[in-house]
């Protein structure tokens, strides 16, 4: 029998709406893309989100204070794809810069540079690398969804600072439970290039390289995402002992807010570029999805059809 499939999301930097409602605006992104680029519309996928920014904020955003909500293209056609993205950006010269900064931080352990970028553009990266127990808590909510999820197809989306969190909770996992493989890792709008972010990997886990528990890992960059500084990951992750290798594209994030300006950086624009999308309709429902009482151990309020698989506390 086929394992059943589910996607797992977790979310990046900063304060964010209530959970239900993150939630709620992946699964419409993720949904949007589906209809767009492959045409399937009202396409039933399990997803199981992994919320932390509680473990940061004292309360969620208050719906005045979210300046970029989830909303859905007007038009109906599909998404800008990797071909169609800018061969060069602004952002590309500036990686060039990055790329000699990056070769003597870490020849020389000193990080200035990544130093300031992490505190004052990261805040919440920067507590995850200086904080034990707040790090210990966020890996502890992925790990947890990922054992309870053991069995399914797993397809793993980390935006951001997650993309962080799901790499060293990949390596914890990969050492304290062998028998628990993820089937496919996406990480988008991900600043593991970073070197202070690999020289925490090193300091930790030894050489960065892909999992030994990742069947595929595809990065997903916007060339004018200034979090995706150094661009491209295969490079600074050398493939795993099956060979497995980082799958590096350059997409077209095209998220604006409402004012109009746009973000190149959030995350509903990755979940709906076509690359995503054309990997997302490989975890698409047969006949069920895992249910919320078979991923949290509690009865789900409403029909498991309808149910996101969130993380509520």
């Amino acid at each position: 029998m086929e394992r059943p499939s589910v996607i797992v999301g977790i979310h990046g930097l900063a304060n964010k709406p209530p959970v239900d409602e993150k939630t709620r605006w992946w699964r419409e992104a993720i949904a949007e893309g589906l209809a767009r680029n492959e045409g399937l519309a009202d396409a039933a996928f399990g997803l199981a989100f992994v919320y932390w920014a509680d473990l940061r904020y004292e309360a969620p955003l208050a719906s005045d204070a979210i300046a970029e909500p989830y909303r859905p293209q007007a038009e109906a056609s599909p998404l800008p794809a990797e071909a169609d993205a800018p061969s060069l950006t602004g952002q590309d010269v500036l990686a060039t810069l990055y790329a000699g900064i990056d070769r003597i931080e870490e020849a020389t352990g000193i990080t200035l540079v990544d130093d300031v970028i992490l505190e004052h553009r990261f805040d919440d990266l920067w507590h995850y690398h200086g904080e034990r127990a707040f790090a210990a808590e966020v890996r502890n909510r992925l790990s947890e969804r990922l054992a309870q999820l053991r069995g399914h197809r797993i397809l793993l989306v980390a935006h951001s600072m997650g993309s962080v969190i799901a790499y060293d909770v990949l390596r914890l996992l990969e050492r304290d439970r062998p028998d628990l493989r993820i089937d496919h890792l996406v990480t988008v709008g991900a600043p593991l290039g970073l070197a202070k972010v690999k020289m925490k990997i090193a300091a930790e886990f030894g050489e960065a390289r892909v999992p030994n528990n990742l069947g595929h890992w595809t990065n997903l960059a916007d060339g004018n995402d200034i979090v995706t500084l150094t661009g491209t990951l295969a490079e600074d992750f050398r493939p795993n002992d099956a060979g497995v290798a980082v799958a590096d594209h350059r997409v077209v994030n095209d998220y604006r807010r409402p004012t109009g300006e746009a973000n190149h950086h959030k995350s509903y624009g990755y979940l709906r570029t076509p690359e995503f999308s054309r990997i997302a309709r490989g975890y698409l429902e047969a006949e069920a999805r895992p249910t919320e009482a078979a991923v949290t151990g509690r009865t789900p309020p409403r029909s498991p059809a309808h149910s996101d698989l969130s993380n509520a506390d």
